[in-house]
């Protein structure tokens, strides 16, 4: 009976962290030993390593006619992305290797690609793989193979003046079922900038219009769409990754979210740059209403591996940074504000004397005060907007009580905002 003195054969990256397995990006060096543990003497003729990372699509489509199968077809692609040879353990001569018993150790050191890799994904119709696969070779017996992945990720830093530009669209439609019209609804949304990173809070600021005669619904959905590509043939998988709901808006009625937020929760980045496998997130603001097809607004996300750096980009310029809030402001507020409207064709005479007796005097005890709990939540340029077109405040004339009234250097009227 013959035994195999193979005890362990295994690879070992070297990562800072045992218990987790390592992860890398382009131009990164993937280090790591090749442990081959033997249980007596043994001739090796070869050991030799193989890293390896393809992007893999592929999906079967059967038709049928009646009870039996007319066609089966397979669609399948292929892109390689890392494909590096190194031999650990050879003879220059062509001999055998004779290892003792014991444990033996292989280092092995290669470095990533300088371009732009593809991050790690799991699909149901395709994948992205990178992985390390060694062969030991020996006389007389089969081909001993081990094989180990590891995870790369391509750093998406959403500190850029394409990724923090401001999102904002509007979208209506008439509300028909058969031959009879309802009215029209109308939707704008806006999110301050286009790329985040998963674990943040999207504030989403929207109007909701609704002139029908029925009672609508707004909600808001982060969709990931996963798009495999083979051949020509496009196969699709969209999955609702989060959900907000509002409050129903009535007929004849208008609603508006001031950055209602929505969370992002842990999904993998967006993946743009592989021909065969695509990875986005859309933001969709929609309406429910009864009786018809849905409206949707949307709005293109982009999920980054850099969080939002605090003082911007630090790729970008302090100039293009100061631009883009710019563009934000210029979202909110309209580009030349008009004046406010004069005092006296605001308030009349009339008014002006009940303002002035009221700052004098207290409120009434039953009047309920004034609830500032959500003031907070409320952004701020929401504010600007609401008191834009306020009146002054209403001013009223005092005079000084004694004995500084006597005084002629403080002889006079204060006026008091």
């Amino acid at each position: 009976m013959i035994f195999d003195k193979v005890k362990k054969f295994d690879i070992i990256f070297d990562s800072p962290e045992i218990d987790s397995p390592p992860v890398f990006s382009s131009g990164d060096v993937v280090s790591g030993k090749v442990v081959l543990e033997l249980g007596g003497e043994s001739k090796i003729e070869s050991l030799k390593l193989h890293a390896e990372g393809f992007a893999k699509v592929h999906w079967t489509e059967s038709r049928s006619a009646g009870s039996s199968t007319a066609y089966t077809q397979n669609y399948s692609d292929e892109v390689e992305y890392l494909n590096r040879r190194e031999v650990l353990l050879q003879a220059d001569n062509g001999e055998l290797t004779l290892l003792p018993a014991g444990r033996h150790e292989f280092p092995f050191s290669f470095q990533l690609p300088e371009e732009t890799l593809v991050t790690s994904f799991e699909g149901k119709h395709g994948s992205i793989r990178y992985w390390v696969k060694v062969k030991l070779h020996r006389p007389w017996s089969t081909v001993r193979k081990i094989k180990k992945e590891f995870t790369v990720i391509e750093p998406i830093d959403i500190n850029t003046p394409a990724l923090l530009a401001p999102q904002a669209g509007t979208k209506e439609k008439n509300a028909r079922v058969w031959y009879r019209n309802f009215g029209q609804v109308s939707v704008t949304a806006k999110i301050d900038r286009k790329g985040y990173t998963p674990g943040e809070v999207i504030p989403v600021f929207a109007e909701f219009d609704n002139s029908t005669s029925r009672s609508i619904v707004p909600k808001a959905y982060i969709t990931q769409t996963q798009t495999f590509i083979a051949r020509g043939t496009m196969k699709q998988k969209r999955a609702v990754v989060a959900t907000l709901c509002g409050d129903p808006v009535g007929a004849r009625r208008r609603e508006t979210w001031h950055g209602r937020a929505i969370k992002i929760p842990p999904v993998g980045p967006s993946i743009l740059q592989c021909r065969i496998i695509k990875v986005e997130y859309t933001l969709k603001v929609c309406v429910d209403v009864p009786g018809t097809s849905k409206l949707c607004l949307e709005l293109p996300l982009v999920m980054g591996t850099i969080p939002l750096h605090p003082f911007g980009s630090r790729t970008s310029s302090v100039s293009s940074q100061y631009s883009v809030n710019l563009e934000w402001l210029r979202m909110a507020i309209a580009e030349q504000p008009e004046p406010p409207p004069d005092y006296s064709s605001v308030v009349t005479d009339e008014e002006a004397v009940q303002n002035a007796n009221a700052a004098t005097t207290t409120a009434p005890a039953g009047r309920p005060d004034e609830d500032l709990t959500g003031i907070l939540e409320r952004p701020l340029m929401a504010y600007v907007q609401e008191f834009r077109f306020r009146p002054p405040p209403v001013y009223s004339e005092v005079r000084l009580p004694s004995p500084l009234a006597n005084d002629p250097s403080l002889r006079g009227s204060l006026f008091l905002c």
